[in-house]
């Protein structure tokens, strides 16, 4: 049977990292923040921290809780019919309980954490996507109070603790993976 494996945590603990890494590995991926960036860009709008997180908590306030896991149903479910699927940047506990209602026991959330100030270095240098230490702590403090995040991160079936090298990470990331296969 196949799995869906929600990368959860908070801006800058490496995500996306993860999510590629996994898809080197044969899983398809599904970037649930990629619905906000096709929005703004349909909306003509440019791609900024304030428009970003606007976008994404409008999109929440017009759809519900749940929005992103059921814009990408569809492709979670035509990818899930023949591979594993990695799901990068799963925020709310309303769409892990819709993507559980889907898909049960075939879910499993993978926490990324790491200290605040690597995080916010990290966010800084980071291309296409930075963010001064102040625009960082306004996202952070939005994810939890407005969008739930903070319930899938809690509830993780798996941690990793990234704030060593990537070796390291992909290591840890190998090990889960192995227990994950065993279930």
């Amino acid at each position: 049977m196949n799995k869906i494996i929600a990368i959860v945590g908070m801006c800058g603990v490496g995500k996306s990292v993860a999510s590629e890494y996994l898809e080197n590995l044969g899983y398809k991926k599904v970037y649930f923040g990629g619905i906000t960036y096709d929005k703004l860009k349909e909306a003509g709008i440019e791609r900024t921290p304030e428009s970003e997180k606007k976008m994404r908590e409008g999109l929440r306030k017009e759809y519900g809780m749940a929005c992103y896991a059921i814009l990408s149903l569809p492709k979670i479910k035509e990818y899930y019919k023949n591979s594993n699927v990695v799901i990068d940047d799963l925020y709310s506990w309303s769409e892990y309980k819709t993507l559980i209602n889907e898909f049960g026991n075939n879910v499993v959330l993978i926490g990324v954490i790491a200290d605040k100030e690597i995080r916010y270095s990290r966010i800084a240098i980071r291309p296409g996507r930075s963010y001064n230490c102040a625009e960082a702590i306004d996202r952070d403090l939005s994810e939890i109070e407005n969008l739930e995040k903070g319930g899938p991160i809690a509830y993780a079936d798996y941690f990793i603790f990234n704030n060593g090298t990537i070796s390291e990470y992909h290591k840890r990331l190998d090990e889960i993976l192995k227990q994950i296969e065993g279930e």
